[in-house]
C-alpha cells in the first residue's frame, strides 16, 4: 500500500513547475511506483495560455477548483471548464487551457510519467522509459 500526502512531496523532485511559471504539478504517483498510471495534482495560474499535446500519453483531467476554457486545437471545439468537469484526451488531442481563475485539477496519465519529462516546444512529453521499473 502506498500512502502519500501532497505536503510531503511539496518542494521535492515530485513537485514540478513549468519553465514559464504558468503551472505546477505535484506528482503523487509516478511510473516508479509500478501501478500502471501516474497521478498528479496540477494548478494552473489565472490569465495564462497553455498549449499541450500528449502524443504518447492518454490523460484524464478532473477540475476540482477554478474555471477556464479548453480548446481542442485539432478541431476548434471550445469547452467551458468549471469544478466537476472532467476531460479525457483519449485521442492525443492538441489542446489549449486558459484559466479565468486559478484552476486546480487531478490528472491521471497512462502510460505513467516518470517525473523526468519536460514539455518540448510543441507541448509534448516524450515517452521516457523508467529504468527502475521491472
Amino acid at each position: 500500500m502506498i500512502v502519500r500526502t501532497t505536503d510531503e512531496i511539496t518542494d521535492t523532485d515530485r513537485d514540478v513547475t513549468s519553465a514559464d511559471g504558468n503551472w505546477r504539478s505535484k506528482r503523487i504517483v509516478l511510473a516508479g511506483d509500478a501501478v500502471g498510471f501516474s497521478f498528479h495534482e496540477t494548478t494552473i495560474a489565472a490569465g495564462t495560455v497553455n498549449e499541450f499535446h500528449y502524443a504518447h500519453h492518454v490523460e484524464a483531467v478532473w477540475l476540482i477548483a477554478g474555471d477556464g476554457i479548453l480548446t481542442d486545437l485539432d478541431n476548434g471545439e471550445v469547452h467551458q471548464l468549471r469544478p466537476g468537469t472532467m476531460y479525457l484526451l483519449d485521442g492525443h488531442e492538441r489542446h489549449r487551457v486558459e484559466p479565468v481563475t486559478e484552476m486546480r485539477m487531478l490528472c491521471v496519465f497512462n502510460p505513467p510519467v516518470t517525473g523526468r519529462e519536460v514539455h518540448d516546444e510543441h507541448g509534448v512529453y516524450p515517452l521516457v522509459e523508467d529504468p527502475s521499473r521491472v
